[in-house]
């Protein structure tokens, strides 16, 4: 089966390795030219447009930071459903909203072509080392086909429903992540400034109810200083405002997540659009005047 896989930034050049590693035929666009030379360099075929990508790939993966840019290099000019075969496979990992993704599969599907919409969770680090969740919506027989490489970029893949139920899922899940970081922030700026050692009560509450695969990300990075984006904050919002564009649309109120919106408008008019999303303390920071700190002063 030939692979094509199109947009190789923090996430989409990892996943895209790990299926070359595999010893599978993958061919790579981005229009970040050096990321296609470098992923040309380790064995994948480099291509010059999507939809060079489309002719010689079975199953296309996309991975791109937002719905006009997935739909542009699936539908636009020079777009994958120009150069594919009817029965190609389009599989798109992006975090888009559930609209743009079915009216991607309504227009592939029209040419004969078959559509999944395959969020992911984890972070950078999960792309790396290939444990990636992963969450799908689209017909089960094409899912059984996509599998096989589903499971090279990731460990927990869920067929979720039809076409835009993984991009739903994926909805709850950036609720889930991102106040959750809101939360944490408020915890550690509450008590580092009250003068706890963030470190021993990071330890204490861990192996609680409060402890998390957030907590576990992200306070290690916030006390090392670290917010080199493995989610950044501006790709965060972008999921945030679909998240709120599609509650609005079905009459779901979502305050909190509204919060944490708000929160990302004002870092990333801060300059910090490309920190990542754990750089959500330096909110909190402002606002009490104080730095967290790993040892109490």
């Amino acid at each position: 089966m030939r692979i094509g896989f199109i947009g190789l930034g923090i996430m989409g050049k990892p996943m895209s390795l790990n299926l070359v590693k595999s010893g599978l035929d993958v061919t790579v666009f981005d229009i970040n030219e050096s990321a296609v030379e470098e992923l040309a360099g380790l064995g994948a075929r480099g291509a010059q447009s999507p939809k060079e990508v489309g002719e010689k790939s079975d199953i296309i993966f996309t991975m791109l930071p937002k719905g006009e840019h997935v739909a542009s290099v699936v539908l636009g000019e020079s777009g994958v459903i120009y150069g594919a075969n009817n029965g190609a496979i389009v599989v798109d990992m992006s975090s888009i909203s559930p609209v743009q993704s079915k009216e991607i599969a309504e227009a592939l599907a029209a040419r004969g072509m078959e559509m999944l919409d395959a969020p992911v969770s984890g972070g950078e680090p999960k792309a790396i080392d290939g444990t990636l969740s992963i969450m799908v919506g689209g017909k089960g027989d094409v899912y059984e086909k996509v599998k096989p490489y589903f499971d090279v970029m990731g460990q927990d893949i869920t067929l979720v429903g039809d076409n835009g139920c993984g991009t739903t899922a994926k909805l709850a899940n950036q609720i889930l992540v991102n106040v959750h970081i809101a939360a944490m922030s408020e915890a550690l700026t509450l008590a580092s400034k009250a003068g706890i050692d963030i470190k021993k009560m990071y330890e204490a509450i861990r192996g609680g109810l409060a402890g998390s695969a957030v907590l576990d990300a992200k306070v290690p990075l916030i006390l090392e200083r670290n917010f080199a984006a493995g989610g950044r904050i501006d790709i965060n919002a972008k999921d945030l405002t679909n998240v709120m564009d599609t509650a609005h649309s079905i009459g779901v109120p979502l305050p909190l997540s509204s919060q944490v919106l708000e929160m990302y408008h004002s870092l990333m008019a801060d300059g910090k659009a490309a920190d990542d999303h754990g750089g959500l303390i330096q909110f909190y920071e402002k606002l009490a005047n104080y730095e967290v700190k790993g040892v109490s002063q």
